[in-house]
């Protein structure tokens, strides 16, 4: 009979990956912060110029060489993905919180077993139905208190929309970053997503790129270094251990969104804000606690 606690041989893997949380949502605050002055566009695009810049010498240090094309075409369609979810994820968190913008995301497992079921015929558990209308309860109990205030706005719709948007695309991502994880390294993974994710951003600056005053582009170069570190985590913790013991530690992702939230923006946490995230990851873990379903990431492509 398994054990809800992870085996002593899962303990570096997931202390890598809580390590990658919390330094991803400092990376979330740092460009908030600069996506507030020069907008979002700009903030991710230098934060992957940056980023690629970092890895660079790693990866030519470790292994010089182009990966197989299978694995390269990995590489482009999870960094397409998170071209689009990191866009949307930003866009809603100049506009919400970061506490609420996180709270928001964490459906993103739930749909995640909605895509299993369609990209690999899992059969939906009822177990599922009912996680599912939890965690849209605890998404109707955060929007309606958000949208129902006297102060709410066409830009909080902006915000919720585009954050809900965007954890459709992490739940994609969800199901590509295990079978990545075990087909590349970390400096390998870290270095082609922020290559291609530049390379797709790219396409629009001579439209979009705003020229960042100095200040700015040092609280970008602070983001790109605390994503890097987090992608680096994130790969090494993955090809260690499985995602059924690792997705639970996202949730904290909250507290950490909370506190720097709070530090960094003055942003105050609600009521509402704190049941519709209980609604919404006790949901998740009922959807996803029965260690007899595999994984969705091993086999997915």
């Amino acid at each position: 009979m398994s054990s809800s606690a992870p085996a002593p041989s899962s303990l570096p893997a997931v202390l890598a990956v809580a390590a990658g949380i919390v330094t991803f949502s400092a990376m979330d605050a740092a460009i908030k912060g600069a996506s507030l002055m020069v907008g979002v566009y700009t903030a991710l695009l230098l934060r992957n110029i940056i980023g690629t810049a970092i890895m660079l010498p790693f990866w030519i240090a470790a292994t010089p060489r182009l990966p197989a094309r299978p694995v390269l075409a990995l590489h482009a369609l999870r960094s397409a993905v998170n071209t689009g979810m990191a866009l949307l994820f930003f866009i809603g968190l100049v506009r919400i919180p970061m506490a609420e913008g996180i709270a928001l995301s964490f459906i993103a497992p739930l749909i995640a077993l909605f895509l299993a079921a369609v990209f690999l015929g899992e059969r939906i558990r009822a177990q599922a139905a009912v996680a599912t209308l939890l965690g849209l309860a605890g998404v109707l109990v955060i929007v309606g208190s958000r949208l129902g205030t006297h102060e709410a706005s066409s830009e909080d719709l902006v915000g919720v929309a585009a954050v809900l948007a965007s954890a459709v695309l992490y739940a994609v991502n969800l199901v590509l970053q295990r079978k990545q994880a075990l087909l590349a390294g970390p400096v390998e993974i870290t270095l082609f997503q922020n290559l291609f994710v530049a390379m797709i951003l790219s396409l629009f600056a001579p439209w979009l790129l705003v020229a960042p005053p100095p200040d700015v582009l040092g609280l970008i170069a602070i983001g790109a270094v605390f994503a890097t570190i987090a992608l680096a985590l994130f790969a090494w913790g993955y090809a260690r251990a499985e995602a059924q013991v690792l997705l639970p530690l996202e949730y904290t992702a909250f507290v950490w969104a909370a506190l720097f939230g709070w530090i960094f923006f003055q942003e105050q946490l609600s009521a509402a804000l704190l049941a519709g995230t209980i609604l919404i990851v006790l949901g998740c873990w009922i959807g996803t606690r029965n260690p007899a379903r595999e994984h969705i990431e091993q086999t997915a492509v």
